[in-house]
């Protein structure tokens, strides 16, 4: 399975499910081709039932990807209030020290 393309990602991040797209024909009894962006020209249209998940909503609420602006810092600043507790653990081979901390997050205006 080294050529297979998995929706552009692979591995255990990779989406479990993508979409909604547009069926456009049954294809058998149990398999139905869909609709599929340019981008995904690489996949195989055709798919079985039990691969689809049915999808229900109003196609007016669904915003394009192109429209979104995400900012790439999203500035906050933390501050350590209290440490809570301080425990060591001892594994086969090797000590783990983990700390529970109380954080406060506040968030800064972009603006100022």
């Amino acid at each position: 399975m080294k050529e297979v393309m998995r929706f552009g990602k692979k591995g255990k991040l990779s989406p479990r499910y993508v979409g909604p797209y547009k069926i456009l024909k049954r294809v058998g009894k149990v398999a139905y081709q869909i609709e599929f962006p340019i981008e995904l020209a690489a996949v195989h249209p055709i798919f079985h039932i039990s691969l689809l998940k049915k999808c229900v909503g109003d196609p007016t609420s669904i915003l394009p990807l192109e429209s979104m602006v995400v900012k790439d810092s999203l500035p906050y600043v933390e501050v350590l209030v209290e440490i809570l507790d301080h425990q060591v653990r001892t594994l086969r081979n090797k000590e783990v020290a983990s700390v529970k901390v109380f954080w406060r997050s506040q968030f800064v205006d972009g603006a100022t």
